[in-house]
């Protein structure tokens, strides 16, 4: 994603964060009226429909390589699907108009619109294997945490790395049975545990900031969702390691004959080549690093948080919209 400046060289544009917020905002308020009724299928619809109706009005060529299609047997952002203007360079494009949309059914907090966007071909494809075992966590776990030690020395060695006890350390992990001997783990290496319902990317990103009450995510969750947390993780410089994890012997087989080596360790890097990735999201219920949408008067305020990887930049963007003005 590059323009030209006056002299013919070749800079990342530095406008397209600014253009996507708008298509993160438009989910988010339009999946709003849908907040605790119970109904994750017309809240997801509401956002990808705002979502994809945003979009093809960016200043991009993008090819959906992360979408509903393939996850949630979606008819659009489907995998493949080209968004954009036409106007723009080609990049890879993912998205999730709402990571937790079981959270934002039911009224809880974290829900969140996301896009990630960089250069073309610089995502990972993970071949429909939808799982990955992952850990995330910010700077100061740079060359301290590997995701192959056992969870109680990556701990310590993180607590070291920070300075304080090890009785301050907080590890995000989803609340699923597969995850009961790791939050035991947690808790007897003598860290304390944030158990999350859904929202895997909200938990990656809340784990890889420096000023956030979680230090650590760990776990097995989505695929997808790790490729979206490393644009952000690799412009909060911190750390994501994942490796492949099928769900079934359909699935490992699948994997095998796309060519995955099932036991290679995925850093950021290899999840996005790119350094020229954003990542961008907009709340719709609470999250720990940006609020929900909120009715204020006869507006709707909408907050957002806008990285860029190659400038390091990270953005707090809040928006107030007539609701009545939409068409």
């Amino acid at each position: 994603m590059t323009e030209a400046n006056s002299l013919g060289e070749w800079q990342p544009d530095r406008n397209l964060a600014m253009e996507l917020v708008r298509a993160t905002e438009a989910a988010a308020m339009r999946a709003t009226p849908w907040v605790g009724r119970g109904d994750k299928n017309a809240a997801d619809g509401a956002a990808v429909d705002a979502m994809r109706r945003f979009l093809s009005t960016v200043n991009m060529t993008g090819t959906v390589v992360i979408g509903e299609g393939e996850k949630d047997d979606a008819p659009w952002l489907y995998n493949g699907e080209v968004v954009g203007n036409g106007l723009g360079a080609d990049c890879d494009v993912a998205v999730d108009p709402i990571d937790g949309t079981r959270l934002a059914a039911e009224g809880r907090a974290g829900a969140l619109s996301v896009i990630a966007v960089a250069d073309r071909g610089s995502m990972y494809d993970p071949s429909a294997v939808f799982y990955m075992d992952k850990l995330v966590c910010g700077p100061e776990g740079v060359g301290v945490v590997d995701i192959d030690r056992p969870i109680g020395d990556n701990i310590r060695a993180l607590a070291k790395a920070k300075g304080v006890d090890v009785s301050d350390i907080r590890v995000a992990v989803l609340d699923r049975p597969r995850h009961d001997q790791l939050i035991a783990d947690i808790r007897e290496a003598g860290a304390g545990t944030r158990l999350i319902m859904d929202g895997d990317v909200a938990g990656g990103v809340n784990a890889a900031r420096w000023d956030s009450r979680v230090d650590l995510c760990v776990g097995i969750g989505g695929t997808p969702e790790g490729i979206i947390t490393a644009c952000a993780v690799k412009a909060l410089g911190g750390v994501i390691q994942g490796r492949l994890w099928p769900k079934d012997d359909e699935e490992r087989a699948r994997a095998i004959d796309a060519g995955h080596d099932l036991s290679r360790v995925l850093e950021a890097n290899d999840l996005v080549s790119s350094d020229n990735a954003y990542f961008v999201a907009t709340g719709i219920t609470s999250a720990d690093f940006v609020e929900g949408v909120q009715r204020r008067g006869p507006f709707l305020r909408a907050e957002s948080i806008v990285m860029r990887s190659y400038s390091g930049t990270i953005r707090h963007i809040t928006s107030d919209m007539d609701p009545s003005r939409w068409d």
